[in-house]
């Protein structure tokens, strides 16, 4: 990229708000540096845009100074990655016309190589402790299996997931709404100083900026598009992170979300994806087998083994015919385990050396410790 291009795109990240879909066409159709020409100009009306809005963006572009921002961020430690560079994340590009005109980057890592492994982590700000144990156990087993975490740097389940990933030595990137070189929230100063120098702090907007409500709803589709999939851990159903997971099922990404107790409002939006066509998770080995490669499969997952269990069949079926509260004849325990009266008197003493039953005279009875584990076989689905 020539350094002309390098300063216009500068120069219409400070102008152009992001997701900014008509100056995404301005952009595919005439090409940045005419772009920035004619809004520095601002006598040439670029099409589909109100005289009063123009004149907005004319007015912006006065103020625009696109090598101070490069000034401030090199101070800062931050770079700016255009579409076309060797660090850009080519998935970005599925946003169309939507597409970021570049990203402020802060810490050493690669952005493009972290996105090709990463997964988005996201839910609610007041989040119960629920919600945020899952965030951070998920995003801890995520980093361990060398998945990459992103989430947006929030209170509740964001900061719950970035803090699991680095507490499990994993890597984790943070996608602002503001200027990368300005934290926010403010309380998560620190947690964000941390993640930039342990992972990445990623944001399309100049230094400097401070977010509002729209360019929080707006960096949502950036987490969506850059990584492999999102979970949900906590939303409810007006949520930003719902924002996130529909944009991800646009973008043809994958959509997973945690469950809750289903009297919880902040399960209520979760709840609603997974009627839908979000996949269920629980941990993070779920969740890899979701948005990993053939073959990374969960575990099958099974109740406790009971020493019943390990019976052969027969001698189960002659266990099972037993009645619970009295004594049976072999003649009865063979009727009812569809098998010889010889079987079954062979099958009771076999029990027996084991302490499933004992004899009573003529018959035969469960003992206590059988009587348990027959009970919690036999309870009702």
């Amino acid at each position: 990229m020539t350094d002309g291009e390098l300063l216009a795109r500068v120069f219409l990240a400070r102008v152009i708000e992001p997701g900014d879909v008509v100056a995404g066409r301005w952009v595919r159709e005439f090409g940045v540096g005419e772009v920035a020409r004619r809004l520095r100009d601002g006598r040439e009306v670029l099409p589909g845009v109100s005289g009063k809005r123009w004149a907005g963006l004319v007015a912006r572009a006065a103020r625009a100074e696109p090598r101070g921002d490069l000034a401030v961020a090199a101070e800062a430690g931050v770079r700016f990655v255009c579409p076309g560079d060797g660090e850009w994340p080519g998935q970005l590009d599925d946003l169309g016309d939507a597409r970021p005109l570049g990203l402020w980057v802060r810490g050493r890592p690669s952005l493009r190589m972290w996105a090709l492994r990463s997964v988005a982590v996201v839910g609610a700000r007041a989040c119960t402790e629920y919600g945020a144990h899952m965030a951070a156990t998920l995003a801890a087993g995520l980093a361990e299996r060398g998945w990459v975490v992103v989430s947006g740097g929030a209170y509740g389940v964001d900061g719950a997931a970035h803090r699991g990933a680095l507490g499990a030595g994993g890597a984790t990137v943070a996608v602002l709404a503001c200027g990368v070189d300005r934290p926010y929230p403010r309380g998560h100063t620190e947690l964000i100083t941390r993640i930039a120098e342990q992972g990445l702090v990623v944001g399309e907007l100049p230094p400097g900026d401070h977010p509002t409500p729209s360019r929080f709803v707006l960096r949502n589709r950036v987490i969506a598009a850059l990584t492999r999939g999102t979970v949900v851990v906590e939303a409810a159903y007006r949520s930003g992170s719902l924002v996130t997971a529909r944009a991800a099922q646009r973008l043809g990404r994958h959509t997973m979300g945690v469950p809750g107790p289903a009297t919880s409002g902040l399960s209520a939006g979760v709840h609603e994806l997974l009627r839908g066509d979000a996949e269920l998770v629980t941990d993070a080995e779920e969740v890899v087998e979701v948005v990993g490669d053939m073959g990374e499969l969960a575990p099958e997952r099974k109740g406790p083994v009971l020493p019943r269990d390990l019976l052969e069949p027969g001698a189960r079926r002659v266990l099972d015919a037993l009645p619970s509260r009295r004594a049976a004849t072999a003649a009865e325990v063979g009727l009812g385990a569809q098998t010889t009266e010889d079987e079954a008197v062979a099958r009771l003493y076999e029990l027996r050396s084991l302490g499933y039953v004992e004899r009573h005279g003529d018959g035969w009875k469960l003992t206590r410790q059988a009587m348990i584990s027959v009970r919690g076989a036999r309870a009702p689905s």
